[in-house]
């Protein structure tokens, strides 16, 4: 199969669909793949290891698009969607449920679209998910310590504390892996930690994982409202696969917070969990809003490539190959594959996003 992988174009981007070391293993297997000009230079990849890897480099991005099957790593922007008919199949990010628009313009592309955050596992988790998930719930207490620092406009507040003097209060609204990997950095820094979840299994397991070390609440609305205006990080990390998470946090409980506390929602490429976020970019990450500072940066594992390309390849690469043998047909083969499709055929396949968008259906 012929493979393109684009230079990403969303702000400060700098992942790359494929790494050097996996091409290489794409065309050992006879595969033909085409990188753009400079695609990987933000992970730390130059032109002359693709090569070397076996990769055409190409400058024309239609050149790319034009490939049997593209691989990025973010959802089409609008200064792409002309190239959208062009790809048999297109395998990325796509999270439709917060994008009409880009649902509206793969179905008339008629390209199949296969989402990475819906590949399902014979566990029915996302293994496609996960990596970028530990990393940016990890980077969400490390963006917001340094967030709540007074120079970036932020109350002044050191999450660990300090001898004589209380620890920053984190509050977690999520105990998925992001919410999980969150808690694990704000632990390790001192702060008073707070999870919420719905699902007690999950609390429980958490128990097992920080003890008495951490505070495990059963999502309430109540029991989130006394927890907000304490918090001096607030971190939005629900997950409803495909679909817009619920709003758990209202503008007028905003409002309740120290002035200069963070709220960062993990889940803004969804549309996120607090009523007041949307999303920002890694130019201009963040906004004030009732006093509190917002951070919704929609691809924070986007400031770590380095890290973050290569943790995405090691999960990406067997779908890849897949894909890349067996072209749709893999689809048949894998059930867990079969869930990443989205779009298909002039038509949308995944049931989460035809249920928010039933006119496009």
């Amino acid at each position: 199969m012929e493979i393109g992988v684009p230079k990403e174009i969303k702000d400060q981007e700098y992942r790359v669909g494929l790494s050097p070391d996996s091409v290489a293993v794409l065309t050992s297997k006879g595969h033909q793949v085409t990188v753009e000009a400079a695609a990987g230079v933000g992970s730390g990849f130059t032109d002359a290891e693709y090569v070397q890897a076996g990769a055409a480099i190409a400058s024309d991005p239609k050149e790319i698009w034009t490939q049997d099957m593209v691989v990025k790593v973010k959802e089409p922007l609008p200064a792409e969607y002309d190239f959208l008919p062009f790809p048999k199949i297109l395998f990325t990010y796509l999270h439709l449920a917060a994008n009409r628009v880009l649902t509206e313009t793969l179905i008339q592309s008629g390209t199949t679209a296969i989402a990475y955050e819906t590949v399902t596992d014979n566990q029915g988790q996302f293994p496609l998910l996960t990596p970028m998930s530990i990393i940016a719930g990890r980077l969400s207490v490390q963006f917001g310590a340094r967030y709540l620092e007074r120079q970036q406009g932020g109350r002044g507040v050191l999450l660990g504390g300090c001898p004589g003097v209380k620890a920053g209060n984190v509050v977690i609204l999520g105990g998925g892996i992001v919410g999980t990997e969150a808690a694990k950095m704000a632990v390790g820094l001192g702060a008073t930690v707070t999870i919420f979840d719905i699902n007690v299994e999950r609390l429980r397991y958490l128990e097992t994982l920080f003890g008495s070390r951490v505070n495990l609440l059963y999502s309430t609305a109540p029991a989130i409202a006394t927890a907000v205006p304490q918090a001096d990080l607030l971190i939005g990390s629900v997950l409803i696969p495909g679909r817009r998470p619920p709003t758990l946090v209202n503008q007028s409980l905003v409002a309740t917070m120290n002035p200069g506390s963070v709220i960062i929602d993990v889940a803004v490429d969804q549309g996120g969990c607090i009523e007041t976020i949307r999303p920002t970019s890694h130019t201009q990450p963040t906004y004030i809003e009732s006093g509190v500072l917002h951070y919704g940066v929609p691809n924070m594992p986007g400031a770590v490539p380095w890290t973050a390309t290569q943790a995405l390849n090691n999960s990406t690469l067997p779908y890849v190959l897949k894909l890349a043998g067996q072209g749709k047909a893999a689809l048949d083969t894998d059930p867990g594959l079969a869930q990443g499709l989205n779009v298909d055929n002039h038509a949308l396949t995944y049931t989460a996003v035809k249920d928010t968008f039933p006119d496009l259906a």
